[in-house]
């Protein structure tokens, strides 16, 4: 029974990670682009809706065993959340180099509101970032959000599939949004990738 329960956290987080993915396609915003024209402005704030509700809909439908893989006591809980909490704060460090109005799709809305939005930009406009703490790895985002989910003081099996689940998707995930930003910014992103780490802070090899 409890294989089955994890291949069903397992099955409904695939679904959310494909279609989360898909549905971030520059295939997909070209399409759009050509229906919607300029109005490919909203496509952002759209994305980023569903993919809330998707991630929530997966939580409420997924099966919870309530088997609990870990439980910390004293000092260790404590000791956890430490880390836990600087791991949040390495979060917001490296948020803050992003246009957070942009990535959240309101920027791109009021431009479009303006009369001064660029439909070439598809759904998003942002610098290309390679500086600060981003220096040591290409996706800070996503190393802090590992350690913020991994570094738990409690942890049930439910929590634990799909935080692997989660590792995984970020590392796929990454490989898919570099095609993109390899094609945005060329060359400049290919150097880059060259002398920084994906996601942790040092290199097995090349790219990686």
């Amino acid at each position: 029974m409890i294989l089955f329960d994890i291949i069903g956290i397992v099955g409904l987080f695939s679904i959310f990670a494909l279609t989360h993915t898909l549905l971030a396609s520059k295939k997909i915003k070209l399409a759009l682009k050509e229906k919607l024209g300029g109005a490919i402005a909203f496509y952002r704030f759209f994305y980023n809706v569903t993919s809330i509700i998707f991630f929530l809909l997966f939580y409420l439908i997924a099966p919870k065993p309530g088997i609990t893989v870990y439980d910390l006591h004293y000092p260790y809980d404590i000791i956890t959340f430490v880390f836990q909490v600087l791991s949040f704060l390495g979060i917001i460090i490296s948020a803050k180099p992003i246009d957070l109005l942009e990535f959240a799709g309101i920027r791109q809305i009021v431009r479009y509101l303006k009369g001064g939005y660029d439909e070439n930009d598809l759904d998003e406009k942002q610098p290309l970032i390679t500086g600060g703490i981003y220096k040591y790895v290409r996706h800070p985002i996503y190393l802090f959000t590992i350690l913020f989910l991994g570094f738990r003081p409690a942890m049930d099996l439910f929590y634990f599939v799909t935080f692997v689940c989660v590792v995984i998707y970020f590392y796929i995930g990454s490989i898919f949004e570099e095609e993109r930003l390899k094609e945005k910014y060329g060359k400049e992103y290919e150097e880059y990738i060259k002398n920084t780490p994906r996601i942790f802070p040092w290199k097995i090899k090349k790219g990686i």
